[in-house]
């Protein structure tokens, strides 16, 4: 008889569980807070981070998701045996948005393409990590390369992209499913940076398929 599988989020840069709460209303799952990501605490390395994501993973099959900056954790983290599919929304750190400008003028245009509602709850998420955190998260994972990361995965991976997403533009997101053995691209249209929390039933069927 084969174990369940179980859903493990990480949430993005200065998130924490609020932003997976709709995804997981349509589909169960467990929440790993960490250091800038839902903690506002000391931001130790990627591979810290991603070895308190291990400890914290439950015995049996698990599908990974993280979220924006999470996915970097994820990635890091899915070389575990007991990791049969990873899911990576929106992911970072295209190497361009190193340079301030390039950041913001992304930052700027995806936050436009987002639903307005969502204003209130990821202010009150970031206020919660607070920006020390969260700058020192960005300072920690930005340089990390995520597709080196990914090329050590042997399961499934999944990289959905929002269509006007420009954090995670068309050619990155291209990159990563690339640099991924197994990996695939899923471009969700209309929806932009913030897809778990905006597109919670596309991704509940995604993690189905697991």
């Amino acid at each position: 008889m084969r174990s369940p599988v179980s859903v493990v989020h990480v949430p993005g840069l200065g998130l924490d569980e609020r932003s997976s709460r709709r995804l997981r209303q349509e589909l169960p799952g467990a929440v790993v807070v960490l250091p800038g990501m839902g903690e506002a605490a000391s931001v130790p390395s990627v591979d810290d981070l991603a070895a308190r994501l291990v400890e914290a993973l439950p015995a049996g099959p698990v599908v990974l998701v993280g979220h924006s900056q999470g996915c970097q954790v994820v990635a890091a983290a899915a070389t575990d045996p007991r990791v049969v599919g990873v899911v990576l929304c929106g992911p970072t750190t295209d190497p361009r948005m190193r340079r301030f400008r390039v950041l913001a003028w992304r930052w700027v245009r995806t936050a436009l393409a987002e639903p307005w509602w969502q204003v209130p709850l990821i202010l009150r998420q970031w206020l919660h990590t607070g920006p020390r955190a969260m700058a020192a998260l960005w300072r920690r994972a930005s340089p990390d390369r995520i597709g080196a990361r990914l090329s050590r995965v042997r399961a499934p991976v999944v990289v959905v992209r929002g269509a006007r997403d420009a954090l995670c533009p068309a050619d990155w997101a291209a990159q990563v499913v690339a640099d991924a053995p197994r990996g695939r691209l899923v471009v969700l249209p209309g929806a932009a940076h913030m897809t778990v929390q905006t597109h919670p039933s596309e991704i509940a069927a995604l993690l189905r398929s697991f």
